[in-house]
């Protein structure tokens, strides 16, 4: 690995800005888009809140990237040290707006979650803007409470204390799923910045416990929980949307049953475009289909943690966190979206980064990684010796 951050940190004083980076991004995309629009045509077409319009979801989505682009691009011109210095006030607006989700009048309810701020046509999502300012805030405590990482009181209880608030506000909706992203997302800064080992290794321990506890004391978690374990024990109650993924995936075997020929997405599949894309990936691709796509969120992941890594050895300690932030969140999103699509871990809402429909998760991830990018861009320009 460490050969890997020699060769990436010796092409970083080569170009101008990382294009790889770019590409990669562009890439998933436009795949994304194309797998929304496979898997959404059947669904589209069928009903009536969409005008029986085939292309409904793929017009929304292409609006989405569109919008994101448009953003990413504004955000690639803002430098970290002003990102550094919004950071705690970004963090309160996040709040705010997961308060205002839960206002009866002012949030919208869907399927029995309130997690969206209607806002004219489209919806926002808060929780998925809430994992881009945790990462701006949690590297932002970290580097401010640097001398205190060993401290329990001073360097850790703090941030507990925030992040139990965040939590409370994100499981009222409910979206445990964003909560776990966001715990692991600051805890993993406070790690990286340099918690003491005793206290993380403490840390992982409570939070186990705590996942455990919700889990225990919620009836509908607890439904998931069987479900998961066994879904074909209920395969049309609790493991209907589990055992049609798993059904998607047998069918994909190798290479896939031909892009737009699933079967599943034809009104089997709930969720088809959205958290379970991948199952229809699966079934259309096959596994070769998802072995790209592993390979590739990989390397954006690896690529991050390149970037912070370099950022740290230019004696940058904020953007290195960062950097090291969203290689976390899209890693462990990926990881988590993945693993409930294919069984491994219980069902949990949360988008496929940059495939899945959702305009405010390919807006928050978008931005992420336009933040990554301009890191990348000021570690190059202090290689060749300007001030950033």
């Amino acid at each position: 690995m460490s050969q890997y951050y020699a060769t990436v940190n010796q092409r970083a004083a080569g170009a101008e800005y990382d294009n790889a980076l770019v590409w990669v991004t562009l890439l998933l995309l436009g795949f994304g888009m194309v797998m929304v629009y496979s898997a959404s045509i059947a669904i589209a077409e069928a009903s009536r809140s969409t005008g029986n319009n085939a292309a409904y979801y793929l017009t929304r989505h292409a609006a989405y990237i569109l919008v994101s682009l448009v953003a990413a691009g504004i955000v690639f011109q803002v430098p970290l040290r002003v990102w550094q210095r919004a950071a705690p006030l970004l963090f309160v607006l996040g709040m705010v707006l997961l308060m205002l989700v839960l206002i009866p009048g002012i949030g919208r309810e869907v399927n029995g979650s309130r997690r969206w701020l209607p806002l004219g046509i489209v919806n926002m999502q808060p929780s998925e803007l809430m994992k881009l300012c945790a990462v701006l805030y949690a590297a932002d405590y970290t580097v401010r409470k640097a001398a205190f990482m060993h401290s329990l009181r001073k360097g850790f209880l703090p941030m507990a204390g925030v992040m139990l608030l965040t939590g409370g506000l994100l499981l009222r909706e409910p979206d445990f799923g964003a909560f776990a992203v966001i715990t692991v997302i600051a805890m993993g800064i406070l790690f990286l910045g340099g918690m003491s080992w005793r206290l993380f290794a403490g840390l992982i321990v409570m939070l186990v416990i705590g996942f455990l506890l919700l889990i225990w004391t919620s009836p509908y978690r607890m439904q998931r929980i069987v479900g998961f374990m066994d879904p074909w024990a209920d395969p049309y109650g609790k493991g209907y949307q589990l055992s049609h993924a798993l059904i998607a995936f047998g069918r994909g075997e190798w290479f896939g049953v031909g892009l737009g020929a699933s079967v599943e997405k034809l009104f089997y599949l709930p969720e088809a475009h959205t958290d379970f894309l991948l199952a229809v990936i699966a079934e259309e691709l096959g596994f070769a289909g998802v072995l790209v796509l592993i390979l590739l969120f990989s390397w954006i992941v690896a690529r991050a943690f390149a970037i912070g890594r370099l950022a740290a050895d230019l004696g940058r300690p904020y953007p290195a966190l960062v950097a090291q932030g969203i290689g976390l969140w899209i890693g462990v999103q990926v990881i988590i979206n993945m693993g409930v699509n294919m069984g491994v871990l219980p069902t949990k809402g949360l988008t496929l980064p940059l495939l899945s429909f959702g305009g405010s998760a390919i807006l928050a991830t978008c931005c992420a990684l336009a933040i990554l990018l301009r890191i990348d861009w000021e570690n190059r320009q202090m290689q060749r010796g300007f001030t950033v």
